[in-house]
């Protein structure tokens, strides 16, 4: 059985933890938890660092609790917040909670010795009136302690509601109750949250009298500076009607080599000598991104399946393809797999009835869907033999017919290489 925290230490995985962590673990089998944020219905891959986190730590033999915050989602955590978010009503709340728990059971076995559980913090709160919960848990936490944490002091010029400036009780008694009645010893978590796990083994210390200790992860960021996680439309979410499983591939295959090799540690359950083997290959050669390939290929697979990131892998290599190769593999692409290809591609529309009378080419190009700005540019691009139709080059004579229609509405043009434009049939 593999060391937790030596595991999390070479994958780099560690930012702060109490003494006593690293012994408590290697003492016995140890029942550890995070907590994860309900207020949308679908993670992303932001919270997949935690999800790994609970998947080392069941894979060393120990008892992972997942706490979706029903009860939390309610007040909003300030870490890392410049402003109060919107509170979410019930229906909102439990359908997130649903949906969360789908994905994490993807993640996390839930038979065995060492089952994984998920908890809401919901069912013990939702009893608690706000006169027992400050003279049972409040009493124990002074001002004095709560005003210290980074979370609260970030904001105390800009303002923050008594609804924030609480969370960190509640999230600190979710650890009391679940050291009490699920004999629950640690809190993970990212490094954001470091403030709200040493409220919670304070409390167990101050009116349990117990001990209770905390590891926490560092945030990541990209080497480029810009924010893990997040493209040009958002969030890259683990729900593939979020985020297409081609999308979700792309954003890994497109991973910086600095930003791949920190990756592959904390994302996928490749051991270091796999890992050093993927380095050195890569090293030999770069062009060819073996950290990249593997990358992408491990955590497609877990988050979506086989077949999915098979796919993507032919959908990224249609656009390496030429001639009569090419149209059949863009007639082989899913309708909705093409849109994510060609998405954010400059497009026109053009009557179906004309383009099965047929259409010439620089109608096609100029006139119709002002992709060249006039006939002469056309005529100037077909003679350098720059033009492409569906991948394919072509000449003044080309007429584009209802055989060149791509899931029976698209045609693509190109200029070279890289101006693309779909012409659509209607």
């Amino acid at each position: 059985m593999m060391n937790f925290i030596e595991e999390l230490r070479w994958r780099g995985m560690i930012h702060d933890m109490m003494p006593g962590t690293e012994e408590q673990f290697a003492k016995e089998m140890t029942s550890a938890y995070i907590g994860f944020d309900p207020t949308g219905d679908s993670l992303h891959i932001g919270s997949l660092v935690q999800i790994m986190i609970l998947v080392h730590l069941q894979k060393a033999g120990h008892k992972p609790y997942a706490l979706v915050g029903g009860a939390t989602g309610m007040v909003g955590d300030p870490s890392g917040k410049s402003a109060e978010r919107n509170l979410l009503d019930n229906e909102t709340l439990n359908h997130n909670l649903a949906c969360i728990q789908k994905q994490l059971e993807q993640f996390l076995d839930f038979s065995g010795d060492n089952a994984a559980e998920v908890v809401n913090n919901f069912d013990w709160f939702k009893e608690f009136n706000f006169l027992d919960f400050i003279r049972d848990v409040g009493k124990h936490v002074s001002i004095n302690y709560m005003l210290a944490k980074d979370s609260v002091k970030s904001r105390l010029e800009t303002g923050m509601s008594f609804t924030e400036f609480t969370y960190q009780l509640v999230q600190g008694y979710d650890f009391y109750w679940l050291w009490k009645n699920k004999n629950c010893k640690v809190q993970l978590g990212g490094s954001d949250q470091w403030g709200n796990i040493v409220t919670g083994t304070e409390l167990i210390r101050r009116k349990g009298s117990g001990e209770a200790f905390a590891c926490t992860t560092p945030l990541i960021k990209k080497a480029d500076g810009t924010k893990f996680g997040k493209t040009e439309g958002g969030n890259v979410w683990l729900d593939k009607t979020k985020t297409s499983p081609y999308k979700f591939y792309q954003y890994w295959i497109n991973s910086s080599d600095e930003d791949a090799a920190k990756y592959i540690r904390i994302f996928t359950l490749k051991t270091q000598e796999e890992i050093v083997a993927i380095e050195t290959a890569h090293n030999e050669a770069p062009h060819e991104r073996a950290l990249q390939r593997a990358l992408a290929e491990d955590i497609t697979v877990r988050v979506h399946s086989q077949e999915d990131y098979d796919a993507a892998v032919n959908a990224s290599e249609v656009l390496f393809k030429k001639g009569d190769e090419a149209l059949a593999a863009l007639k082989s692409l899913p309708e909705n797999i093409f849109n994510d290809i060609f998405e954010g591609v400059p497009q026109a529309e053009v009557a179906l009835a004309e383009i099965n009378a047929g259409l010439g080419i620089i109608d096609a190009l100029a006139a119709k869907t002002n992709f060249l700005s006039s006939n002469g540019e056309a005529r100037r691009a077909l003679k350098e033999n720059s033009i492409s139709v569906n991948k394919a080059k072509v000449g003044e004579a080309k007429m584009l017919t209802e055989e060149d229609l791509i899931n029976g509405k698209y045609i693509l043009l190109q200029r070279g290489k890289k101006n693309n434009f779909l012409v659509k049939a209607i």
